[in-house]
């Protein structure tokens, strides 16, 4: 009862919020309306407009609704994705859109299903939000469920690391993604616009279409409509599909199983080990439809959204060798096969989520410069199909809100504090029901204040504080959390371009239901998981330096990072095996990350309408569990290096990756090899900049090399694309 009454409260105080803006806007704009009278003639948005409107129309007379600032101190290690460059990355999974940014990796656990991975960090650790607001689904859950995102109404994407999460949950400390999305218009056109992308990828034969129109009703209100569809068939690789590690067990497999008498099995299994170019059961697809109404004015902005979310794709499964998980020189002769413990036919995962959301914004005067408030509601099923028969379904609810006070400068004095809820349930039924049914609540209230001291030295510090309780009526579980983090952070500019900071964060991250209460085989994991109900608090304290250098013919970013767990919580081998899979034990530890991330680009040469640029990237983790070794699926150094130039309205750039190869691995994990990849990538604005064509073609991995994400659960058995021919054409209206 509790629960309901302290929901119903946030939720009404929420509508509080939102119809008081509603009311306020009229007097808001019309108190403004003689410095915005000019605004009637608006003229319509340039099509390549860069990601951030806001900033390249300043001065013009489109009224434009603002997002999270992103340029105080503590949010300075931060990358982005915007404009032409996220329409050539768009993929089916947010983590392939973002696996080349600097310190920033991928779960790749198969196409249809991947995460970020920031700075070693995954699942519960690292935020994918919208507007500030979760994806809500249950990508966090295990890594073979796709995150609801879509690429097709974001204006750009935004890396936050270290202290900057503080601003978006206590729980995300090893960071978060925030993508600003345009379902709920930010400015009013003067005429009906329109957009449509259409791309053809040979890798899996993927094609994908998907448009957005934006139609101004009046003045001050604005409508958005928009639908995407995705369709990829089986992946294909450059060589063999299974590691060589792997290859070797089926092989050994092979052999017992003839030892036994089982020839045609025994047969069966090494001509699979043998297994080239296409990766069985990875194929995708994915629709999306939404609409929007927002009514804008120079006083403020209230909208709101719909997405219905479709998608379908397979898991690939891992062959049964018996012995995948062993340590060296076991003999598991008679074990169980390992493999998904599956009934007939391919696993696929069906997924729909209904979403809906609401933005609001009320421009103030004097000590506050703006009240934001963003709020979502989303109802969440993917089923689990073994073959045609339904195996595990997942139902769940969310709601989350929060509201945000923006400070005006005052004097070099800045901030942003507010207050944060979220609710949602998970209920599992099915064979593979690894956790009960499950209800998170958490409330927060957090600030970020700068203060620029002169001279170019400025102090910013930034604090939070959840409430968190978790509770399963199955179980008969409840436990709550109080959970304090805190950041401070000094930074110093020069007039040349040169920055220099520091920060420190203090993060503290409630156990997930999982860690507390996963009881059963994880097929996705290959392992039979246990909790622990008496975990407590994981906390961390973390130190960051960078340096960054930026004129208009060279800039350079060069970050270090240390973070120190105390009770960081891993799934630990005990050594044991339950229903033949080997026993996993969530265990808080010590732990220790580090690592580095640089960037940089020199303008080489320059003319009239080009350039020639050269760039290039490294990023490095190093992550140990003290008295145990080295934490799973870490990605291994990488660098990268390029060049593009630029000729009038074409753009062709060229660019190489380095993965070094990961020997620092946990217990039962395999490897994984260097591998290099060559990337090609030309644009082409044939009737112009700010024409409204845009033509690309990319070929990705043109050498059709055989690599393996080390940070992949499935890495064995599901390599990167080999080749990847991609086009896409951009039509604006």
């Amino acid at each position: 009862m509790d629960t309901q009454i302290s929901r119903i409260a946030l939720l009404a105080c929420a509508g509080f919020l939102s119809t008081s803006i509603a009311l306020a806007l009229p007097a808001a704009a019309h108190a403004q309306d003689a410095e915005a009278s000019t605004s009637a003639e608006r003229p319509a948005p340039r099509p390549h407009n860069s990601a951030h409107a806001d900033r390249d129309d300043a001065g013009k007379d489109i009224l434009v609704v603002g997002h999270p600032p992103t340029d105080y101190g503590l949010l300075a290690a931060t990358a982005s994705l915007a404009g032409d460059a996220l329409v050539a990355e768009t993929r089916g999974q947010i983590g392939e859109i973002l696996k080349s940014l600097p310190g920033v990796s991928s779960t790749s656990f198969s196409p249809g299903a991947s995460r970020p991975v920031l700075r070693g960090f995954s699942g519960d650790r690292v935020s994918v939000l919208t507007d500030g607001i979760g994806s809500l689904d249950a990508s966090n859950v295990s890594v073979d469920h796709a995150v609801v995102f879509d690429a097709l109404t974001v204006d750009h994407i935004d890396v936050f690391h270290g202290p900057s999460v503080l601003l978006f949950g206590g729980n995300a400390i090893g960071g978060a993604v925030n993508a600003i999305d345009k379902r709920i218009p930010r400015q009013v056109p003067d005429r009906i616009t329109a957009t449509g992308i259409g791309s053809y990828a040979t890798a899996a034969s993927e094609r994908a279409v998907s448009g957005a129109i934006d139609a101004p009703l009046g003045e001050r209100f604005v409508a958005h409509i928009d639908a995407s569809w995705r369709k990829a068939d089986d992946l294909r690789v450059g060589g063999n599909v299974y590691s060589k590690a792997l290859r070797g067990d089926m092989i050994h497999a092979a052999e017992h199983l003839a030892e036994d008498g089982e020839a045609a099995e025994a047969a069966e299994l090494t001509a699979e080990a043998g297994r080239r170019n296409r990766v069985p059961n990875s194929a995708a697809r994915s629709s999306t439809i939404g609409a929007g109404l927002a009514f804008i004015d120079a006083g403020g902005s209230l909208g709101i959204s719909y997405q219905r979310y479709d998608s379908r794709y397979g898991v690939p499964d891992r062959p049964a060798t018996g012995h995948g998980h062993e340590e060296e020189g076991h003999d598991d002769h008679g074990h169980e096969e390992e493999g998904h413990v599956h009934g007939e036919g391919p696993v696929t995962i069906d997924l729909l989520q209904n979403r809906f959301d609401l933005r609001g914004e009320l421009k103030l005067g004097g000590f506050l410069e703006s009240v934001q408030v963003r709020g979502a509601y989303a109802d969440y099923k993917h089923t689990e199909f073994e073959g045609d028969e339904v195996g595990t379904v997942f139902k769940g609810e969310g709601i989350e809100t929060r509201a945000d006070l923006v400070q005006a400068n005052h004097g070099g004095w800045r901030g942003r504090s507010g207050v944060q809820y979220l609710w949602r349930s998970l209920a599992v039924n099915g064979a593979e029901a690894l956790i009960p049914d499950y209800e998170v609540e958490r409330i927060g209230v957090f600030t970020l204040q700068s203060y620029e001291l002169g001279g170019g030295f400025s102090l910013d510090g930034s604090g939070r504080y959840d409430s968190s309780r978790i509770q399963s009526q199955g179980a008969a579980f409840r436990k709550s959390f109080d959970l304090w983090s805190g950041a401070a952070g000094a930074s110093w500019k020069s007039g040349n371009g040169l920055g220099l900071g520091v920060n420190f964060v203090h993060g503290e991250r409630a156990p997930s239901p999982e860690e507390l209460l996963s009881d059963g085989i994880h097929i996705a994991t290959q392992s039979y998981e246990v909790g622990d109900r008496t975990l407590g608090i994981e906390r961390s304290n973390g130190f960051e330096a960078y340096l960054r250098y930026n004129t208009p013919r060279f800039d350079f970013s060069l970050t270090g990072y240390l973070t120190d767990f105390d009770n960081y919580i891993a799934p630990l081998a005990t050594g044991g095996e339950q229903e033949g899979q080997p026993v996993y034990r969530y265990t808080g530890v010590e732990a220790r990350f580090k690592g580095f991330e640089a960037a940089g680009s020199v303008q080489a040469a320059a003319w009239s309408g080009g350039e020639l640029r050269f760039d290039g990237a490294a990023d490095y983790t190093h992550a140990q569990i003290k008295g145990y070794g080295a934490v799973p699926r870490i990605p291994p150094l990488r660098i990268r290096g390029g060049s593009a130039v630029t000729l009038g309205d074409v753009r062709l750039r060229g660019e190489v990756e380095w993965n070094a190869k990961q020997s620092r691995v946990s217990d039962f994990e395999n490897p994984t090899a260097a591998f290099t990849l060559v990337n090609l990538s030309a644009d082409w604005h044939p009737m112009g900049e700010d024409g409204p064509v845009t033509l690309m073609l990319s070929a990705d991995n043109l050498f059709d090399v055989i690599g393996r994400r080390s940070a992949s659960f499935t890495r064995d058995f599901v390599p990167i694309a080999g080749r990847d021919v991609r086009i896409t054409a951009k039509f604006t209206y």
